[in-house]
């Protein structure tokens, strides 16, 4: 089939054509890819493929596609985590890896904010969470670690081609809605298996009005509808951010889905969308945040790579500057990386956040992820994470509620659930 006549492609069936060196590929098809880059952190990467490379006399293929971050078990609190920070310390330094980031922030914010992704790409994670990098038009999705040793000693990996959903959104989003209550909505609708081994591509006005962070939050939680990849076709939103990284020459011109292509559509009204709240103990629980009007809440966690991004951040501030957290509340802020702290901290968003009465923790996953005991047991919590599961933040007994940063911060000051659309107004 020559270039002229090659059926319409989507966005997802080009970015695995190009990682195996194709012209085309067909939806189902299974084809060899190469890696462009591997990224896992202290928790994925070194404590499980360190002994199984020695076992098997194995290098890595090309140490300069790597990235070693460690975010999980940092800052480091008990003799286990020390351990397994330290094997992370010590196999970055004997492998002499060149891209290592220790405690500077979460995996999937610090990734893209130190250049590493770039749209046409085809990469890995080693976390459920790493579709994120499709927001920048690049092809990722996590791993486990026997196929992260594959791709580690190989370079190569197979996929199999996946149908495309493609969630277009119309029209612009009120103020006081985001790109987390669009995620929930979506999770609500079609379950965590709605885009099971599928590529789901956000498009349509609405996402190409978002920040590249609020991009950056639809693609990391399609991992929540069980999707491979979480798409966004790059635009000029997306070179001008890259620009920010010192990424220069980035080509964006031919990576979007062709008319025509083979794909199913879901139609969505930006405008008539209210802030959405998921309840315990799944994101699929979503409901529309009046219906949960009343429900009283002891812990507001702004957090994770879902909600304490620099965006994310100000949302907050914009909603408790000049307010101060009513008696019972305890609000936590875990900023997603070094940079959007030391940001925020110059716009004088962490100090409206700090006058708030929030207590301010350390860059990294933290509650997110279960570490650190900063949950207490019984609580109702309201976070910005991306996951409710029971015990998922530490404490099986506390009750989870997932919802934007607005909505966290305005449940806070009032003690609790609020539209935060009151607040604002």
């Amino acid at each position: 089939m020559s270039a002229s006549t090659l059926a319409p492609q989507t966005l997802a069936q080009k970015l695995i054509a190009k990682a195996a060196g194709r012209a085309h590929v067909a939806v189902g098809e299974i084809v060899n890819c190469q890696v462009d880059l591997a990224m896992f952190h202290d928790s994925s990467g070194p404590r499980r493929l360190k002994p199984m490379l020695e076992e098997l006399g194995a290098e890595i293929w090309d140490k300069s596609r790597v990235v070693l971050i460690m975010d999980h078990y940092v800052p480091e609190q008990d003799d286990d985590s020390r351990r397994i920070v330290r094997i992370a310390r010590d196999w970055g330094a004997e492998q002499k890896l060149p891209h290592v980031y220790d405690s500077q922030g979460i995996c999937h914010v610090v990734l893209p904010q130190k250049g590493h992704l770039k749209p046409g790409m085809f990469c890995v994670g080693g976390d459920s969470h790493s579709p994120t990098g499709g927001a920048l038009g690049t092809y990722m999705f996590g791993v486990g670690s026997t196929e992260m040793l594959g791709v580690v000693v190989t370079g190569q990996l197979w996929v199999r081609v996946p149908q495309t959903l493609l969630m277009r959104w119309h029209h612009t989003l009120q103020a006081g809605v985001t790109a987390k209550d669009m995620m929930l909505h979506m999770i609500g609708k079609f379950g965590m298996n709605g885009g099971e081994y599928q590529a789901v591509e956000f498009c349509g006005e609405a996402v190409q009005a978002l920040s590249m962070q609020e991009r950056m939050t639809l693609s990391n939680m399609s991992a929540e509808m069980g999707s491979q990849v979480g798409l966004i076709a790059p635009d000029q939103v997306t070179r001008d951010w890259l620009a920010t990284t010192g990424a220069k020459d980035v080509q964006i011109e031919g990576w979007q889905t062709d008319e025509g292509a083979e794909a199913v559509v879901h139609e969505f009204d930006a405008a008539t969308l209210v802030p959405q709240v998921a309840a315990p103990h799944s994101p699929a629980n979503t409901r529309a945040v009046g219906e949960f009007h009343n429900t009283a809440i002891q812990v507001a966690y702004i957090g994770a790579c879902t909600g304490a991004k620099l965006d994310d951040l100000r949302a907050a501030a914009q909603v408790l500057k000049g307010q101060r957290m009513p008696t019972g509340v305890r609000l936590m802020v875990a900023p997603a990386s070094l940079q959007d702290q030391a940001q925020a901290e110059s716009e004088g968003v962490m100090g409206a956040l700090r006058d708030a009465g929030a207590e301010v923790l350390p860059t990294s996953c933290g509650a997110c992820s279960g570490y650190g005991g900063s949950i207490p047991d019984g609580a109702n919590v309201i976070a910005t994470t991306a996951r409710n599961f029971k015990g998922r933040m530490g404490s099986a007994t506390a009750q989870v509620y997932l919802a934007s940063p607005y909505t966290v911060a305005a449940s806070a000051l009032r003690g609790f659930i609020t539209d935060p659309r009151e607040v604002l107004a």
